[in-house]
């Protein structure tokens, strides 16, 4: 059978998706590029937040176009998981849907399928983590997420993710250390660890936060240049793991830290365990160990409650931060969440509006942090070739949602490739350059950026 997969939302669904191509290749289905000519179609979908919800739904309705008369239209992940029946109800244009503790089965549930049936299959969360050994590249090789735990015991307020995903549950070590290698051998560069929290891995198996221990075997591996980390909750970043991130070159000097907010009113209510004086103090100690270190946070307005003096203490926050990357979200009232019963909802204009000047002072924070790399040479990971330039990104720079370099090279390139650029110019979010003749330029050039 030829299956076409689509994925939507998160890194943690593209690497469910392609675990799923790899069992379903080894079943001897065929993986394809065009919806139009596949047998099957899997739409792995999204349903964390409202505008996921929708993007879900709206695409599965196109795909639904797509198929050929006698398709399957399968349909995974959150939103499938979080609404189940009532969504095979709400979309019987689909003919299957999934949990997301399901896709081991679908090569058996595709083989026994009869046309004409809408079929759910849902079932209980395990105890431990669920092995799907098999694994098929849908994107680029040189650049992998890989997924160390699932599910969640964090119970933020405003959060769907531990009632979608179940509880916390780490991989063990040796099998993922047994899948970078083997991505390694088949011409992964860049892992980039995965999980709804990252920085809690280990607590359930052995007993204590094990992603140091973790970094430093996957260090170790032949081929991998760049390891990224993902999703770490501010209050498990120990000395321990910063110590390894700064003495490891094979640890991007990046780190993804959701923090949410800045008033500690507010984070007490959105039941984080984090408050401003702590992340003020991890942020420093990060910043102090790795001075060229780039954080990535996402920050959250329009929570239940939030006045107009928590808006200002955010703003205030940011602009004392300065971060060098940051994405916002208005609150998203998500249905059986301890926040969307609570009172003193924010309006949706108030929320947007309090967004949106949050951006802007951002996108102004950025444009200076850009402005501070002219003149400086970065090792950059080239992705494409556009009208005539390269794109890349740096080690500061997770793929998708951060800045890109663009720029210029006499000799050929192939995405993949690692190349050094200088930097001629910098804009609100991207970089252009050109590269340099030097193979290897000094650390100390390379690594002399904005603190």
């Amino acid at each position: 059978m030829r299956i076409y997969i689509e994925t939507l939302g998160c890194p943690k669904n593209v690497s469910d998706s392609e675990y799923t191509a790899g069992l379903l290749a080894e079943a001897g289905h065929v993986i394809v590029n065009d919806a139009r000519k596949a047998d099957a179609i899997l739409v792995n979908t999204c349903g964390f937040i409202n505008d996921a919800k929708e993007e879900s739904i709206d695409r599965i309705l196109e795909l639904s176009q797509e198929r050929s008369e006698e398709g399957i239209l399968i349909v995974s992940g959150c939103l499938s998981q979080r609404y189940g029946e009532d969504l095979g109800k709400a979309l019987p244009e689909a003919d299957i849907l999934l949990g997301v503790n399901e896709y081991q089965n679908l090569p058996q549930i595709l083989e026994e399928y009869q046309k004409g049936k809408q079929e759910l299959y849902f079932s209980s969360y395990e105890k431990e983590y669920s092995e799907m050994q098999a694994r098929t590249s849908l994107g680029v090789s040189y650049s992998s997420y890989l997924k160390i735990a699932e599910g969640c015991d964090n119970v933020c307020a405003y959060c769907v993710i531990p009632a979608i995903r179940g509880g916390y549950r780490s991989r063990k070590k040796e099998n993922i250390l047994g899948e970078a290698q083997h991505l390694a051998e088949n011409g992964c560069k860049e892992l980039i660890l995965v999980a709804q929290d990252v920085t809690a891995y280990g607590i359930d198996l052995y007993g204590d936060y094990h992603l140091p221990q973790l970094l430093r075997e996957l260090c170790r591996i032949d081929g991998i240049r760049w390891i990224r980390l993902m999703y770490c909750y501010e209050d498990r970043i120990t000395d321990e793991l910063i110590e390894v991130m700064a003495e490891n070159d094979k640890i991007c000097k990046y780190i993804d830290i959701p923090i949410q907010h800045a008033s500690d009113r507010i984070l007490e209510s959105m039941n984080r365990r984090s408050t401003r004086s702590s992340i003020e103090g991890t942020i420093k100690k990060l910043r102090l160990a790795m001075p060229d270190i780039h954080i990535r946070t996402t920050l959250i307005t329009g929570f239940p409650g939030e006045t107009r003096e928590d808006a200002q203490i955010l703003e205030d926050f940011v602009e004392s931060m300065r971060f060098e990357r940051l994405g916002v979200f208005a609150y998203s009232k998500e249905e059986g969440t301890p926040a969307a019963a609570m009172k003193e909802q924010v309006p949706k204009k108030i929320k947007l509006a309090r967004r949106d000047r949050l951006m802007r002072l951002q996108q102004q924070i950025s444009l200076e942090h850009n402005m501070q790399k002219i003149g400086h040479v970065y090792e950059v990971l080239v992705e494409d070739m556009e009208e005539g330039s390269y794109v890349g990104r740096t080690a500061y720079d997770a793929p998708e949602i951060d800045n890109k370099v663009i720029f210029t090279s006499e000799r050929p390139l192939s995405p993949g490739d690692f190349t050094y650029v200088k930097i001629v110019d910098g804009f609100d979010y991207d970089l252009t350059g050109h590269t340099v003749t030097e193979e290897n330029p000094s650390k100390g050039e390379e690594n002399e950026l904005t603190k």
